[in-house]
């Protein structure tokens, strides 16, 4: 199996705790395809702390939200909400090393809904956190809900990603 790595552009200029450029206490989690799957590499932080040199849970679930959505981003192309996720913490999650967040879709889109799969890595390839995620596509008559600015900026990135002629799952 290939394991090209591919950049995933992102808007720029958004707050978005986990993604955004305009967030100085922010994530600002920059994205590659590897693939079947998207993934983000991360160094996590004192300011990210729950226990002693563990990250929050919280930081972890953002994290494995994110990547599910960028998963879904970057292979469907369209606009959505998170329904519902249930995360399984199976080691703890240190701070100050580097892991790598990998996501990847799950089943065939029903309707409306769309299955994601997360997890996190550490540098030793151990399996520390995963997530399960139903996500709902928002109709069009929902689109509304989406500031102009950003429906333009993920709409110009859809259409990139399409000219990338790459096989979409």
């Amino acid at each position: 199996m290939n394991d090209q790595r591919i950049e995933i552009p992102k808007p720029q200029g958004h707050s978005c705790f986990a993604c955004g450029t305009a967030n100085p206490i922010g994530l600002n989690l920059q994205f590659y395809r590897s693939n079947e799957s998207v993934c983000a590499d991360i160094t996590l932080g004192k300011y990210h702390e729950g226990w002693q040199n563990m990250a929050h849970g919280g930081i972890i679930s953002t994290l494995l939200d994110e990547i599910m959505s960028w998963t879904i981003i970057y292979f469907k192309r369209i606009f959505f909400v998170t329904r519902r996720m249930e995360i399984k913490y199976v080691r703890p999650v240190p701070i100050g090393v580097p892991l790598t967040v990998r996501g990847h879709l799950r089943g065939e889109k029903q309707e409306r809904f769309i299955g994601a799969i997360a997890e996190v890595f550490n540098e030793k390839s151990q399996l520390l956190a995963k997530a399960t995620a139903e996500f709902v596509e928002l109709p069009q008559d929902k689109l509304n809900l989406v500031p102009e600015g950003l429906k333009e900026d993920m709409n110009n990135l859809f259409n990139l990603f399409r000219e990338q002629i790459l096989p979409v799952p």
